[in-house]
């Protein structure tokens, strides 16, 4: 069948199938599946909840919104776009993924076509998702169906780097698949695609994407250490660094999200399966992991050298999401600091405007205070930057403190100058 004539279905509706959905929605009528009903009745409302795709713009796309797996028969291109999260062992956690090959492979006919676009290591599509697929279908992959790959670069919150503006790497497990495929996303996103030689050939460029960017924020969290130790401002050092034309700038913070604070794994665990012990990876790893627990230790001792007791006070922390401006509370690594913080027997509130409090309280435990009905704290710290906290004055956020009023800023969003003058204590990242 020409790819311009294939009928599109997208498996999994949330940050990254939706976009997915959506663009392909505005040029022809798509299926748009996932299991959860709820979500599917709040997406036929014309609501989005992860604020990715705009009402006007979601009910604009011709998508057929569902969560009956028989729709599904009547696509012939399958994109499947679920989370591929890691385990408490760090583990790559490939149940939602299977699931979902599950899902498709029921409604698979000869000719169809599975695409993934979830991060995975690399041979995983193959080795793990086509067996299933096949034994869903009774059909033979290669003969009956065939599989490609196209990694998502979904990037949350971003309003700018959007899936048509991205250049899409794509693969198939053979020369007409991968001409297919490539048609099939030409046809809506408008940057391109990059053709890989190969199906693991991009699915380890995805891993690889988000590792590097995890390897150089450990970098400059491990000098965010090393300089704290030394009494030097980190963003000091990395502005004057930064007059280099080749510096690159990174900077120190918490890594979480769905992306780089994972997809590292995957590629560590497939290393160890082939016999070597990644070195460098690793141990960026447990830096970044490390740095929720260190900045709790540094507001600890800054609250002891401003004079404010431990034990029962209260600490404020702005922002529970994985980064600013956007809902998702997936894999943050603010909960450490909060965490290590209640473990010294601090009573800590926290503010989000963007994070929803119903799976805050079930995936965390953590409660999500109003800022109009926070108590005063010993101190304050600055986890996330929204546009709600950076516009914060520093007699604002001295009005949200008691006496020796403490100011974490482990973003860096405010004037040092400012908040010194202002009578606060400032320590930041």
């Amino acid at each position: 069948m020409p790819a311009m004539n294939r009928k599109i279905s997208v498996v999994g509706l949330g940050y990254v199938g939706l976009p997915v959905a959506v663009a392909f929605g505005m040029s022809a009528k798509t299926i748009g599946f996932d299991i959860n009903s709820a979500r599917i009745r709040e997406l036929k409302d014309g609501h989005d909840r992860t604020g990715e795709v705009e009402t006007g713009r979601l009910r604009e796309a011709d998508i057929v919104f569902t969560d009956d797996i028989e729709l599904l028969k009547k696509a012939d291109f399958h994109i499947i776009a679920v989370p591929t999260p890691v385990d408490d062992a760090k583990q790559p956690d490939l149940t939602l993924l299977l699931k979902a090959s599950e899902t498709a492979g029921k409604a698979l006919k000869k000719g169809d076509i599975v695409v993934y676009e979830s991060t995975v290591y690399p041979g995983a599509t193959e080795e793990e998702c086509v067996p299933v697929l096949e034994r869903a279908s009774g059909l033979k992959c290669g003969r009956d169906f065939t599989v490609g790959y196209s990694p998502e670069r979904i990037n949350p919150g971003d309003k700018e780097h959007t899936f048509t503006k991205i250049k899409k790497v794509v693969s198939g497990q053979d020369a007409e698949t991968l001409e297919i495929v490539a048609s099939v996303y030409e046809s809506v996103v408008a940057a391109g695609v990059c053709r890989a030689s190969s199906i693991k050939v991009a699915e380890a460029a995805k891993v690889i994407e988000n590792t590097q960017r995890d390897i150089n924020i450990a970098l400059m969290n491990e000098l965010a250490v090393i300089f704290d130790l030394m009494g030097i401002d980190t963003n000091e050092v990395l502005e004057a660094a930064g007059t280099k034309w080749n510096f690159l700038k990174f900077r120190p913070g918490l890594v979480g999200g769905h992306c780089i604070g994972v997809d590292p794994y995957y590629l560590t665990h497939k290393a160890e399966k082939l016999g070597h012990i990644p070195q460098v990876i690793l141990a960026g790893r447990r830096i970044n992991d490390g740095m929720g627990k260190f900045i709790a230790q540094r507001t600890v001792k800054e609250m002891l050298r401003a004079g404010n007791s431990i034990l029962g006070s209260t600490v404020t922390v702005l922002g529970l999401t994985f980064k600013e401006d956007c809902p998702d509370l997936r894999n943050s690594k603010v909960v450490d600091i909060i965490r290590e913080l209640q473990d010294y027997g601090i009573k800590v509130q926290v503010t989000d405007p963007h994070a929803d409090s119903h799976e805050a309280e079930d995936e965390y435990g953590i409660s999500i205070t109003a800022m109009k009905e926070l108590r005063p704290a010993a101190a304050v710290v600055a986890a996330v930057a929204h546009k709600e906290y950076r516009s914060l004055t520093p007699a604002q956020l001295k009005g949200m403190m008691g006496e020796n009023p403490l100011l974490i800023d482990v973003k860096g969003i405010y004037d040092p100058n400012a908040v010194k003058g202002a009578g606060l204590r400032l320590w930041r990242l």
